[in-house]
């Protein structure tokens, strides 16, 4: 892959999607129709993203890749625009998407390059996706670096980040708000809760970014932690930046939330070192059963049939080159009663002095349809699979950012596997496009995109998982009711 191909890794960190949500209640007056209608699927009318600050290396290349996909449903109006925080020195919008459907690209370089703060309203809004991509030649954290820009929210979860000697772990707090929001970091080790005041009461001012050092919240030096950003007032968006000195480094997104079976998808076939790394929030403990869903079935690992996670503590179990040459998600399933857990992996790739390291989170299933942007002809795999029931998707390469036509095609996942393909790309691509995976029929569909570049004989890599992008929401359809004006 090009240096012109990878230009967009690395501006989007932190950017949040706000979707709206509907609750409708049954009637439980006696005599009463408690039969509620069926709520209609509606587009979102407005979304937040949050993209933290690239990099503090000067030799960082950052590319930001604006996409939203075309959504039946929406009008004619709308507009999306991503701004520096309030920190930043730009009044003008970095990137302003022109129409859905197409990708828009912007560019940054160096360690000055400020979070972002991003809205969409309108057609804009449904499924609007920043991805924020860098690239550092040399120096700690060196190789590529990818994020999904994030909605803000109240609670995240990263087990994966670490203290050790090796590692500068920062946890990026984005504050989209006109007013100050309050937040507590809580670090949580392989012997529970690590004591740290200067965690507590941390001030994001607001329209800005705060990146936080994990080793000032504690002397303790520990390989495995688990960090909870717990947001007592206000909300942000929160990713977490870990740099390591020999083996490169990526973000880390958070966890899905705690849940008693995970899926973690789209571990490279050539990884050659795989570290799980669990916690469970409450008091009891997790018995987990671990899968590999390789592209043949379920497999167990020799060794690594089951994994015991202490409540309250981090638990890491090294898996090593577990694909063994094949695409694999991890499955984690209770063996008995069922427990909520967070988990990520980090992955390596490489040998020696030429290794480097993405995380995968667990990550909630791709639902309705999930957005990947700042895919290019060479360096792009997509990787979906189906832990349950077999299931049929549809992959839609978009337009490019400079020009082409879109492209569509359909996969058929097997039950218990992992597939990686070679996505579709536009006829005629000229820049960047993107790719949206809509599940047809089956199961639930997990997937991640891995990005891919050898910098001088480093295989440098970043993955990113495909949520359900939130673009639509239930609205219960109601009748009217005069009686209430008898009232």
């Amino acid at each position: 892959m090009n240096r012109t191909t990878l230009s967009l890794i690395a501006g989007v960190t932190a950017l949040a999607a706000v979707t709206g949500f509907a609750a409708l209640s049954a009637p439980d007056t006696p005599g009463a129709d408690a039969s509620a209608k069926a709520a209609a699927q509606l587009p979102v009318e407005r979304t937040s993203l949050l993209c933290p600050a690239p990099s503090t290396s000067d030799l960082a290349e950052t590319s930001y890749t604006s996409f939203t996909p075309v959504t039946k449903g929406t009008d004619s109006g709308g507009k999306a625009e991503l701004r520096a925080s309030a920190k930043g020195k730009s009044e003008k919008p970095a990137l302003t998407p022109k129409e859905p459907g197409k990708p828009v690209t912007g560019d940054s370089s160096g360690s000055d390059a400020p979070a972002l703060v991003g809205t969409a309203d309108g057609r804009f809004a449904p499924g609007w996706t920043v991805q924020e991509t860098t690239e550092v030649a040399a120096g700690t954290g060196r190789g590529l670096q990818g994020v999904n820009c994030t909605a803000p929210d109240t609670s995240f979860w990263f087990p994966g980040v670490s203290t050790e000697a090796d590692r500068t772990d920062y946890v990026h707090l984005t504050n989209p708000d006109d007013s100050a929001a309050v937040v507590d970091i809580e670090l949580y080790g392989k012997d529970g809760t690590l004591q740290s005041p200067v965690g507590e009461g941390i001030t994001v001012q607001p329209h800005s970014s705060e990146p936080v050092l994990l080793s000032t919240l504690t002397d303790e030096e520990q390989t495995n932690l688990t960090v909870h950003v717990n947001v007592r007032s206000g909300r942000v968006g929160a990713s977490v930046q870990a740099l390591d000195d020999k083996l490169g480094g990526d973000w880390l997104a958070a966890s899905t939330d705690p849940s008693g079976s995970l899926v973690l998808p789209g571990i490279p076939k050539d990884a050659t070192s795989v570290r799980l790394v669990a916690f469970t929030p409450g008091d009891e403990d997790a018995d987990l059963k671990v899968r590999l869903a390789s592209p043949s079935g379920l497999i167990t690992p020799a060794g690594h049939e089951t994994v015991h996670v202490k409540g309250g503590m981090t638990t890491a179990v090294d898996l090593g080159d577990v694909t063994r040459g094949e695409a694999g998600s991890l499955v984690l399933t209770p063996t008995d009663r069922s427990v909520p857990v967070v988990a990520a992996l980090r992955v390596v790739r490489g040998k020696g002095d030429k290794q480097e390291t993405a995380f995968i989170p667990a990550t909630r299933p791709v639902g309705t349809r999930a957005t990947s942007a700042d895919n290019s002809a060479k360096g792009s795999t997509l990787s979906l699979t189906a832990p349950g029931r077999a299931a049929t998707v549809k992959v839609t390469a978009s337009a490019g950012s400079e020009g082409g036509t879109p492209a569509s095609k359909t996969y058929t996942i097997k039950a218990g596997t992992t597939q990686d393909i070679e996505p579709p790309a536009p006829g005629g691509l000229k820049g960047t496009y993107a790719l949206t995976v809509e599940p047809v029929s089956g199961g639930p569909v997990y997937g991640a995109r891995t990005l891919t570049a050898n910098e001088n004989g480093v295989p440098a890599f970043t993955v990113q998982t495909l949520p359900d992008d939130r673009g639509t929401v239930a609205v219960p359809e109601a009748d009217e009711d005069l009686s209430v004006l008898q009232k």
